[in-house]
């Protein structure tokens, strides 16, 4: 008869084959009534699954990751089941969980509103109220196509009929409605309460074009009201935060439809993205690396011999000229392993660290595109070091730690790491793979970082780790990574002397540590919401005159300021100095100087932070230092 084993090694011992419910019930009522589904021996099961051997057991509440995820599997079924009392020829189709939510498909002879989505929640909420049991059945593939046609669901008939006939199904009903689903879900629909609709959408079934377009509802669910109102509060500061809307109101930058997913730079914008690569390049001297410029577009032969014409031809730009195909670079590393051929390497001259603002060109799908986030027009700040195997720990340890403090000084402090493993379309022996993914475990241990494992997304070459930013909205962004790779410079004929004499194949670490720096600054503009400490900011101040009197001093004071090398603007324009000051609040500039008469007489100027306090009357000098001292905060920012 079964032993259950909970997570503090406590053992339950039964004596007869007994349902998770009823061993949680035995816990505690407490926990009984939180209890959402549980984890039999690591995987997860409803509440009803029946043990009958011994097992490890922990029950999941909706204070865990898995039960959040729960609740909104079974949100999208309440979802399915209001949109059926409302509108009973609806046919439902699919409805999986996705990040922060859930989407349900529909087939309905007329579009949605958002005067029946607003009904459609409303039912929702009159549904869970009603506390119906969430119970399982299971059904054998042909029952179940038969089920779901006598109801008239013809697509969930479908996608039933595509599954093998030996697979068992399982069905879950709350009320009158039926679905069918692998769950677990949750015991009751009294534990739905914290849920919102999001927005329609249409969808093609099965993702096909050539099918029928669907009617998909989103919607969002949480542990909580709390949960909920924070989430909601978050998408609301991240509208108001989209980096495409501020680049467009403080005149950064722009796309158009003559150059689909490709960037044009204003002035300011421009400015921004020249002082984060002049931040990159004293990195990249304080870390010694080389920069190098390599070509836009390369025969197609190189591309073939080192394995990326296979794996990422849907994504090449390809053009052809005298009979010879070309390729427009979408990454630099086959192009760093030739200049890495020009010349005799010794092992002493290793490692040999490569670097380029890489202009590349990527054919993403336009329906992917998005502002700077997703662009076909990237620049990567690339690099490739050329090491001997000796040196992959102690190397690999260094980036980790320019990584980490480039990060820190953009004012990420939250930053998490994947360790990426073997795909299933890979090169290289799986002896190779074994050494390479150990090597970079090793580095992640031995550095003492906090990682998790992503098995099957490495590069198709070697192991990756993969660095995520959260920004003040606790969204992640992924951006930095570093790649182990013992394949590339092998195909492509690069090699050392070693210290006897022989040719040596060099093991090259790939690394990017903002990734694409246009979705980097897109990210930075969401972070600060535009307001951009004094070091990075476009424009760092604004000279502002009350009147043409002060045309002439005002003038000596931009000099001044930009003959130090600040960012300076000069405002001279006859408008009141309430809206001037009001205008370049709004543009998010970190320091306003306004001049009068008395600023004048006195070779002063009044000094307003973008937070709108008046810090009063300074000698130029001292505002020096001030602007000094704020610039060199790294990272810090209002």
């Amino acid at each position: 008869m079964p032993i259950i084993t909970l997570p503090d090694n406590r053992q339950l011992p039964f004596d007869q084959p007994v349902t998770v419910a009823t061993v949680v019930a035995s816990i505690g009522a407490g926990l009984a009534k939180a209890a959402l589904a549980a984890k039999v021996n690591d995987v997860l099961v409803d509440l009803s699954y029946t043990l009958e051997k011994d097992a490890t057991l922990k029950v999941i509440t909706a204070k865990d990751p898995e039960g959040v995820e729960v609740l909104r599997h079974s949100t999208a079924h309440l979802l399915a089941q209001a949109v059926k009392q409302l509108f009973p020829s609806a046919q439902v189709t699919i409805g999986p969980v996705i990040e922060d939510g859930f989407y349900y498909d529909f087939a309905f002879e007329r579009s949605f509103t958002l005067e029946d989505l607003a009904a459609i929640e409303a039912k929702m909420h009159e549904l869970a109220a009603k506390n119906y049991d969430v119970t399982r059945r299971v059904m054998s593939r042909d029952e179940a196509i038969a089920f779901f046609r006598e109801l008239g669901e013809e697509y969930k008939a479908e996608i039933i009929a595509d599954i093998p006939p030996t697979e068992t199904l399982s069905l879950y009903q709350q009320g009158d409605f039926v679905d069918l689903c692998r769950g677990p879900h949750v015991p009751n629909t009294s534990h739905l309460k914290a849920f919102k609709l999001m927005k329609l959408a249409g969808a093609y079934w099965r993702g096909d074009s050539n099918n029928v377009m669907l009617q998909r509802i989103y919607g969002t669910a949480w542990a909580d009201d709390k949960a909920l109102a924070a989430y909601l509060y978050r998408l609301e500061e991240a509208e108001k935060r989209d980096h495409r809307k501020l680049g467009k109101l403080l005149d950064l930058f722009h796309t158009q439809e003559e150059a689909p997913g490709m960037v044009f730079w204003h002035p300011k914008g421009w400015q921004l993205y020249r002082v984060v690569e002049e931040y990159v390049r004293q990195k990249l001297r304080e870390y010694d690396y080389q920069e190098i410029r390599t070509p836009q577009i390369v025969d197609k032969i190189l591309w073939e011999k080192s394995g990326h014409w296979e794996q990422y031809r849907e994504e090449m730009w390809v053009t052809s000229t005298e009979n010879r195909d070309y390729a427009i670079k979408p990454m630099s590393c086959p192009l760093h392993v030739q200049v890495f051929k020009q010349g005799l390497h010794s092992y002493r001259d290793l490692p040999l660290r490569l670097a380029e603002f890489g202009s590349c060109h990527r054919n993403e799908a336009s329906g992917t595109l998005h502002g700077l986030m997703r662009v076909r027009h990237l620049t990567q700040d690339d690099a490739h070091l050329f090491i001997r195997e000796d040196q992959i720990e102690s190397e690999a340890i260094k980036l980790l730690d320019l990584i980490y403090e480039v990060y820190q000084d953009f004012g990420f402090e939250d930053i998490s790491c994947r360790l990426s493993t073997r795909p299933d379309k890979r090169i290289g022996s799986d002896a190779v793979w074994d050494k390479a993914e150990e090597a970079l475990q090793r580095v992640l241990n031995n550095k003492g970082v906090n990682w998790t494992l992503q098995p099957g997304d490495g590069a198709f070459y070697g192991p990756k780790i993969d660095f995520k930013l959260r920004d003040c909205l606790g969204r992640e962004w992924q951006c930095g990574t570093v790649q182990l790779d013992f394949q590339l410079p092998g195909r492509l004929d690069a090699y050392y002397i070693d210290e006897a004499g022989d040719k040596v194949v060099p093991v090259m670490l790939h690394r990017a540590v903002l990734g694409s720096m246009e979705r980097f600054i897109g990210v930075l503009i969401e972070h600060f919401a535009a307001k951009f400490p004094v070091w990075l900011a476009p424009v760092q101040a604004v000279i502002l005159n009350v009147s043409d009197k002060q045309s002439e001093y005002a003038q000596e004071v931009y000099k001044n300021l930009k003959n130090l090398g600040f960012r300076v603007e000069n405002d001279l324009r006859n408008e009141k100095i309430g809206f001037k000051i009001r205008e370049h609040t709004l543009q998010k500039v970190p320091y306003l100087l306004i001049i009068g008469d008395k600023e004048v007489n006195g070779s002063t100027v009044t000094v307003r932070s973008r937070a709108g306090e008046d810090l009063g009357e300074m000698l130029l000098p001292d505002f020096v230092s001030l602007l000094e001292k704020e610039s060199a905060l790294l990272g810090r920012g209002s």
